[in-house]
């Protein structure tokens, strides 16, 4: 998947295992995947971990309840405790301030990082983050697939399948069957059919807690961030990025033509180039 020399470890944050990927030396930069179905750090990121080692030290995790990390996630505020068992991560490592880049999910989660600790954030690139407008209308397509994925009668290849190449991306026909295969065999862990990480909101306060752009903090946060967004994303709404470029007061948007909700992969090239230039200059 990647070409760099990569190294991999389980680090204890809070009793809790994470699994985490690294490559490369310098500004560390930690990159937050997203929420679907078999989703994990490596998998989401194996377009960009080569490119972006060779200007950081990426730090590449799977989130709570994926992957090869603990099962099973806070329900009543699920990005408050992902944003505290990353911050947790980084000061297992050591870090006191790092990059995030966050898709998805993982953007929503390290954008909760940043409102509840600004101090430990250099710079954030969020990729059609969630938790933006959530509550303003019903949800999306894509996001009805992803969120009824374990319900009915379970998970099924099929059910991945459609979710991935009719609302994830914009090309269908771009995602080959081994990244399906892959994904489908995680989703169907048995501790995450029994536990799995993203749910409809229980209630009406766990609902507006994960509907970030309600969040008064935003207007005074001020750290540095890019949000990137394809223009055909079919789970989080595109309308988001301008919602969350006039909310944040240092932030800069780009949004992509033939580009669904994963930038990272669908557009590599020009998010390597992007996110570069960002986390590594003033630029």
């Amino acid at each position: 998947m990647t070409a760099v020399q990569l190294a991999e470890r389980i680090v204890d944050v809070a009793g809790k295992p994470i699994f985490l990927t690294e490559a490369g030396t310098g500004p560390p930069v930690v990159l937050l995947h997203g929420g679907g179905p078999g989703a994990s750090g490596l998998s989401n990121y194996s377009r960009n971990v080569d490119a972006l080692a060779a200007h950081f030290r990426v730090i590449v995790p799977d989130m709570p309840g994926y992957g090869r990390s603990v099962k099973g996630v806070e329900r009543d505020d699920p990005f408050g405790y992902l944003a505290d068992m990353m911050r947790g991560l980084v000061d297992e490592l050591g870090i006191g301030t790092a990059h995030f880049v966050g898709n998805s999910y993982g953007g929503a989660a390290a954008l909760r990082l940043a409102l509840d600790t600004p101090d430990r954030i250099g710079k954030l690139v969020l990729m059609g983050p969630g938790g933006i407008g959530t509550t303003r209308s019903l949800p999306s397509a894509g996001l009805k697939s992803l969120l009824s994925y374990y319900g009915g009668d379970g998970p099924s290849r099929d059910k991945l399948a459609t979710f991935i190449r009719r609302y994830l991306v914009y090309d269908g026909a771009s995602v080959p069957d081994e990244l399906i295969d892959l994904r489908y065999r995680a989703s169907i862990d048995p501790e995450v059919v029994a536990n799995p990480p993203l749910r409809r909101p229980s209630g009406l306060r766990s609902l507006w807690r994960m509907d970030l752009s309600r969040d008064r903090r935003l207007r005074h946060l001020m750290t540095p961030t890019l949000i990137l967004w394809g223009r055909d994303d079919k789970v989080n709404r595109p309308a988001g990025g301008p919602m969350l470029l006039n909310l944040l007061p240092n932030a800069q948007l780009v949004m992509t033509a033939r580009t669904g909700h994963w930038v990272q992969w669908e557009r590599a090239e020009l998010f390597n180039r992007l996110a570069i230039d960002f986390l590594d200059g003033e630029r």
